[in-house]
């Protein structure tokens, strides 16, 4: 049951208004999944938001008032995460990856991979840094891993593609806003399509990998999401097929190939039983990312087209 109209009057402080969000949220049953692990770091995130102030505020912050228009305009925003059952970072236009902050709406799909983790340590020990020239984003949406992946490699130029022109447009809103236009070219491809000849140290890939099944369970926040970014046919795999099939033309002798794939992995285990899949651990939790050298990926190549041929 909702608070009649003047319960806000009865909160004051930053406090007051995280935990008021959290038992609202809880009592509406939303999924929190899109940056946040629970209802309670949403409403944190939404309050602190609102309120221009930092997600590691001092404690001491936690207890001071909010003027009545402050607590409007919280309120306003928490209601609107409660009927419209929206990603919150749909509602605040921002979302966190790698360290870093991006523009996001509906166009793109929230910004949430482990993959963060593995570019924030230069995909040591499977890569050298240093001679890291080439990379490739596949399937970049907002741009995060491609943009994250510029930050830490600062000498490689960086392709992020997308078959979506207007997740692109969101990409490049993203690339001026973080000033690597230099160094990250947005690129509109059907995975390799439009990529030419060119080879990269580095394909990295958070593809769509949920199955038709799977996606019409999904709960309202996932829906709200671009379906084009998420659903990848009966079994999750039409675009992980493609991108293993092709990856060999595209990768330089030394690269690495690591895609994430998220439920859909035994399906893929499946698929190809004959494949090692190195499966990547997480410190952060994440699951479902495997990582292929360019060895195993011609071998893949070699026997998809003996398969087909």
């Amino acid at each position: 049951m909702a608070d009649p109209p003047n319960a806000i009057e009865a909160l004051s402080t930053v406090r007051d208004f995280i935990r008021w969000g959290a038992s609202r949220f809880v009592e509406a049953g939303l999924f929190c999944g899109h940056g946040t692990a629970n209802a309670l770091d949403e409403a944190a995130a939404l309050v602190l938001y609102t309120l221009h102030l930092p997600y590691d505020l001092p404690a001491d912050y936690f207890a001071c008032a909010l003027t009545a228009a402050e607590r409007e305009r919280v309120a306003h925003l928490i209601e609107q995460r409660i009927s419209l059952r929206k990603p919150a970072a749909y509602l605040t236009h921002e979302a966190s990856f790698a360290g870093l902050s991006f523009y996001v709406d509906e166009r793109v799909l929230v910004p949430r991979s482990p993959i963060a983790e593995l570019i924030e340590q230069r995909f040591s020990p499977w890569l050298d840094s240093v001679h890291v020239t080439d990379i490739l984003d596949l399937c970049t949406g907002s741009g995060c891993i491609a943009i994250a992946c510029a930050y830490a490699f600062p000498e490689a130029a960086v392709d992020a593609a997308d078959i979506s022109r207007d997740a692109l447009e969101v990409a490049e809103i993203n690339i001026k806003r973080h000033g690597v236009e230099n160094c990250v070219r947005a690129v509109e491809s059907n995975l390799y399509d439009h990529l030419g000849q060119r080879r990269y140290d580095l394909i990295v890939s958070n593809p769509p990998y949920v199955n038709a099944t799977e996606w019409q369970a999904l709960p309202a926040e996932y829906h709200a999401e671009p379906k084009l970014g998420l659903e990848a046919g009966e079994t999750g795999l039409d675009c992980i097929h493609r991108i293993l099939r092709d990856a060999a033309d595209h990768l330089k002798p030394e690269g690495i190939l690591v895609v994430e794939v998220g439920s859909s992995a035994k399906a893929l285990q499946a698929a190809y039983p004959d494949v090692a899949f190195y499966w990547l651990d997480f410190e952060r939790g994440g699951e479902g990312v495997f990582l292929l050298t360019s060895e195993q990926v011609s071998a893949f190549g070699r026997i998809w087209r003996e398969q087909t041929d």
